[in-house]
C-alpha cells in the first residue's frame, strides 16, 4: 500500500489481496474514534480511499466485517493469554496474574480491537468463527482456574467453570473501566493491575476457606 501524506483523500492503489486488511485497518480507526456502532461500511470505505462498493468484494455486510475484526482480536486475545499462562510454570499462582496483567495490557493496548470483541453486539449462533475464537480464548481462562482450583486445600472443590466465568467478569470490569486505551477509561487511585490481582486473591481465599468448612 502506498500513501502521500500530503494527499490524505487521494484514492490509493493497493495490490490484489491488500484490500481486505486495508478495509479493517481502517474499520478499526473508526472504532477507536465511534465506537463499534458509529460508523457504516460506506465510512471505512472511505476512510480506506476506496469506492463505496469495494468492501462488498470482501464483507457481506457491516456485521461480517465486524465479526471479522473480533475473531482477529479473540485469537491474538487467547494466544497473549496461553504465552502468560505458560502451562502455569513456574506456580500455576503466579502464572495466574500473569494472565490478569495480560488480559488488562490487551484492553490497554488494543482498545478499538477490544471493543469490536466485547461490544459489537454479534451473534455468536450468526458467527460460528468467532464464536470458535471466543471460546478459545476463554479456554486458556478455564485451564488455569481448573490448576489454581487443583492446589486448593480440602474435598469440597468449586467447579472451574463458575470459576472461570467469575474471574472473566472480574478481569473484564476492570479492563474495560480502568485499563482501556481510550477515552472511556476512568481513573483510578491504583494500577487497575493491582485492583485485579487483589480483587482475585479476595476471591480465591473465599473459595479456599469455604473449600475448607
Amino acid at each position: 500500500m502506498t500513501w502521500d501524506p500530503q494527499e490524505p483523500n487521494k484514492k490509493r492503489g493497493y495490490h490484489h489481496g491488500n484490500l481486505r486488511e486495508a478495509l479493517i485497518e481502517a474499520a478499526l480507526r473508526l472504532i477507536g474514534e465511534k465506537g463499534p456502532a458509529g460508523f457504516t461500511v460506506a465510512e471505512a470505505a472511505r476512510a480506506a480511499g476506496v469506492s463505496p462498493a469495494a468492501p462488498y468484494r470482501h464483507f457481506r455486510d457491516r456485521d461480517e466485517m465486524m465479526a471479522d475484526i473480533a475473531r482477529r482480536g479473540f485469537e491474538s486475545f487467547a494466544i497473549r493469554l496461553r504465552a502468560a499462562w505458560d502451562h502455569g510454570k513456574p506456580l500455576p499462582a503466579d502464572a495466574f496474574q500473569r494472565v490478569g496483567r495480560a488480559y488488562l495490557a490487551f484492553a490497554r493496548e488494543e482498545p478499538a480491537t477490544y471493543s469490536a470483541m466485547f461490544e459489537s453486539g454479534l451473534s455468536f449462533s450468526s458467527h460460528p468463527a468467532l464464536h470458535a475464537a471466543s471460546d478459545a480464548a476463554f479456554a486458556v481462562l478455564r485451564e488455569a482456574c481448573e490448576a489454581v482450583i487443583a492446589g486448593m486445600p480440602g474435598a469440597k472443590k468449586p467447579p472451574a467453570m463458575m470459576v472461570a466465568l467469575h474471574i472473566w467478569a472480574q478481569s473484564h470490569g476492570i479492563a474495560s473501566l480502568f485499563a482501556r486505551g481510550d477515552a472511556a477509561r476512568r481513573p483510578l487511585p491504583m494500577s487497575p493491575e493491582d485492583l485485579l490481582e487483589a480483587s482475585v486473591l479476595i476471591y480465591l481465599d473465599g473459595l479456599r476457606n469455604a473449600s475448607n468448612r
